[in-house]
């Protein structure tokens, strides 16, 4: 039998907005896997590609293995998926699995649902490269912020009064109606929200720049008197404009919510869910696709009239961003962030100190294990000898096989392990 358990090399992708050299958690956890691997100290290293994704598929470490990539093994063995995942999943990996380490914003953006999908890469698929969905979950390895969703309404509205310069761009008309919307009636509320954001979003470009630049010279003024600006988001505004000036994804800060995860902590991103991710280190895992809606914070294609007909504007306050973990009830090690789709579940495997052999158990599903870490020898059936795993180490595992980990670190281990739970 060929090994069905092996080592991955995984692919870095150098977008501007990564941390550079040694400050990414992407660049650290590569250069303690490979000591071979230089480290540029002015390059952005944002994020790590552990999957079969065709523009990022991960090479295989192993020389008894006669195929190059991961995506070329599985199709070569799509049982090593697991019955259920084959099936469902066409014989492809139904997830990525990403480390990413962010400087700066990202775009706003959201992610169509599959109805969707399938009509925005039928019409423009030069910008919407395949039919399916990319729901997403984030969790923090350093702290870590985002926008996600929708602010709860009082928070926009006292925004609206506060902020001459948005309440300019948005409108009195639809400003007034957003204020006069009751909470006893949630679809008039979100119609509301839908009037404004699209106002915002759609608003002419001199005119919003002019907007901003005000916004950005008064909020300057007022942090240079020692003023608090917090009421009007200064801090986060003026970073955002600094990163990207005149970009009209600076006001967005009004509308999303402000969501700070401590390491461990998810948000999951369902489709149509606005968001943006700001700053810090994450494992994330995602459904196989490339679609993502942009309208701002960003250079790349922008289609803000999609993004205002596709979101969901359900306001709801930044606590119910965070998506809880549970505690596995067959191993207190495993934490489990099982969100409301098939494509991907996340546990994260926390082996106390006391614990020298630890076994990681079998799933029915193809899994890849990241090591955050902690040092430890594995051994498996289905691997072709043993295994030395470090901080930065990925390892694949076919469905139904297991690892005992033989641990030589005094401080026990951390370990991601993203699979297809069905």
């Amino acid at each position: 039998f060929p090994p069905a358990v092996f080592p991955l090399s995984c692919p870095v992708q150098s977008y501007s907005w990564g941390k550079v050299g040694l400050e990414s958690e992407v660049a650290k956890l590569l250069a303690s896997s490979d000591p071979l691997v230089q480290i540029q100290p002015d390059q952005p290293y944002a994020e790590l590609w552990m999957g079969a994704h065709p523009r990022g598929d991960a090479v295989i470490r192993d020389n008894r293995i006669s195929q190059k990539t991961l995506g070329q093994w599985i199709a070569d063995n799509p049982a090593c998926l697991g019955a259920k995942v084959k099936d469902a999943f066409q014989g492809h990996l139904p997830f990525l699995f990403k480390v990413l380490s962010v400087n700066t914003a990202l775009s706003i953006q959201a992610h169509p649902n599959k109805e969707l999908a399938a009509k925005l890469h039928a019409q423009f698929p030069e910008h919407y490269p395949d039919t399916n969905h990319k729901p997403e979950m984030a969790i923090a390895l350093t702290p870590f912020e985002g926008l996600c969703g929708f602010r709860p309404v009082e928070e926009i509205v006292s925004f609206l009064q506060t902020i001459p310069e948005l309440r300019a761009l948005i409108g009195e008309v639809a400003a007034e109606q957003l204020e006069r919307s009751g909470s006893d009636d949630p679809r008039g509320v979100s119609a509301a929200l839908r009037v404004c954001f699209t106002r915002l979003m759609k608003s002419e470009k001199k005119f919003f720049v002019d907007q901003l630049n005000m916004l950005v010279k008064r909020i300057s003024r007022e942090a240079a008197e020692g003023k608090d600006t917090s009421g009007s988001n200064g801090d986060l505004l003026l970073r955002l404009h600094s990163q990207y000036p005149g970009d009209i994804g600076c006001f967005t800060i009004y509308f999303l919510n402000l969501v700070r995860l401590e390491p461990g902590e998810a948000m999951f991103l369902g489709a149509n869910e606005p968001h943006a991710y700001l700053h810090g280190d994450c494992v994330e895992c995602m459904a196989c696709s490339d679609n993502t809606v942009r309208a701002g914070l960003t250079p790349k294609f922008i289609d803000v009239l999609t993004l205002c007909e596709m979101l969901n504007y359900t306001p709801a306050p930044s606590s119910s961003k965070i998506f809880p973990a549970t505690q596995s009830q067959l191993d207190p090690s495993v934490y489990l962030y099982d969100p409301p789709v098939p494509d991907f579940t996340i546990m994260r495997i926390e082996i106390p100190p006391t614990i020298k052999l630890y076994l990681v158990s079998a799933v029915d599903s193809a899994s890849i294990l990241l090591v955050i870490q902690g040092t430890a020898v594995g051994t498996s059936t289905a691997a072709a000898s043993e295994m030395t795993l470090r901080r930065g180490s990925v390892l694949f595992i076919s469905a139904n096989e297991s690892i005992s980990l033989h641990l030589s670190s005094p401080d026990g281990m951390l370990l991601f392990r993203a699979c297809c739970l069905l």
